[in-house]
């Protein structure tokens, strides 16, 4: 095979698989074009065209709870949204379990950790997410979806937007969504027993995520997901590190949010430790003046996005979406 054709061969396969892929992961494209190239302008401009106009980023989205990956009045209607408003988009919408039913049911009983675990094997065998992907998580799938950034960097997660998500955990479930009330109510009684007792953080999603401000000790000792990924006990390098290498993190807080409480977790902040009243910015708070998650560098590189919606828990209007979340999914 000549040089030329060897050369053409090359690039007919590498711009096949951006296409089909996306950003190669672990070279950049302009260095396997200067290996065979050079660093010619012409052909550099030439790819650098043909690469943007032909591609998008793929969308991994995680519902919240009592949700399920498809109901077409939530996220079904979100994936169909976010499809129009970008087109040849690719949007997987996260399904835990085999059914439907149980990916609804494993939003309230399946251990955090290993749902976890799971979300990451499915990316990694996706061949359409290889180059990378943008994340959304709505509500709990907030803080999972960060939970696979931290720990799963491959394929890496570009940006991540946590729609009501509870990153510092909550303290109260004053109202449960969607149609399992009696599930909550049972819920509530387990978390006022003893969120921390070992038979309650292994079989109820929400106590891995129950951060008691007046238990601080407690919680740090005995939270099997929430204590973990927020540097709790000890800090992760490589935690911090994943974190760090997001394009952007968006964070949306609801302002008349009625579920989540305090309302403050969707922006990093929390109770003050030690009394349940005041509350503290994600600025104020220990994690970002040790800066044990990477949050404070994130933020002065201008990497962390501070969004907030005039409604309840999840509620905000097709303008608002397509205005404030999808450029960051162009």
């Amino acid at each position: 095979m000549s040089r030329d054709a060897e050369l053409a061969f090359y690039f007919k396969e590498l711009l096949s698989d951006l296409h089909s892929h996306g950003k190669p992961s672990n070279m950049s494209a302009l260095s396997i074009l200067h290996l065979f190239f050079g660093a010619s302008p012409l052909l550099l401009l030439l790819f650098g065209s043909a690469w943007g106009s032909n591609t998008t980023i793929p969308l991994v989205m995680w519902h919240g709870m009592g949700d399920s990956c498809c109901n077409p009045i939530s996220m079904g209607s979100i994936k169909k949204m976010v499809e129009e408003e970008v087109p040849g988009i690719y949007v997987l919408s996260l399904k835990i379990g085999k059914t439907i039913l149980e990916d609804m049911e494993n939003g309230f009983f399946m251990d955090v950790n290993k749902q976890v675990a799971f979300v990451c094997n499915q990316l990694s065998q996706d061949p359409k997410l290889k180059g990378g992907y943008n994340a959304m998580g709505f509500s709990q799938g907030g803080q999972f979806l960060r939970a696979v950034a931290q720990r799963c960097p491959f394929p890496p997660m570009i940006n991540l937007i946590t729609v009501g998500g509870q990153h510092q955990g909550v303290y109260g479930l004053p109202r449960c969504p969607g149609e399992s009330s009696h599930i909550c109510d049972w819920i509530r009684e387990m978390l006022n027993h003893g969120a921390y007792t070992d038979i309650v953080q292994k079989r109820i999603v929400q106590a891995q995520y129950w951060h008691d401000p007046l238990n601080e000790e407690l919680y740090r000792t005995h939270s099997l997901f929430l204590a973990d990924i927020n540097q709790e006990r000890a800090v992760n390098e490589t935690y911090k590190k994943n974190l760090k290498s997001l394009d952007k993190f968006v964070m949306v807080k609801f302002l008349q949010d009625s579920i989540v409480d305090p309302v403050d977790s969707e922006w990093f902040g929390f109770l003050k430790p030690g009394q349940a009243k005041e509350t503290e910015t994600l600025q104020e708070s220990t994690l970002y003046k040790e800066d044990r998650l990477g949050l404070a560098e994130m933020d002065k590189a201008g990497k962390l996005v501070f969004l907030a919606s005039d409604g309840d828990h999840l509620q905000f209007s097709r303008e608002w979406f397509n205005a404030k979340l999808v450029p960051f999914l162009r």
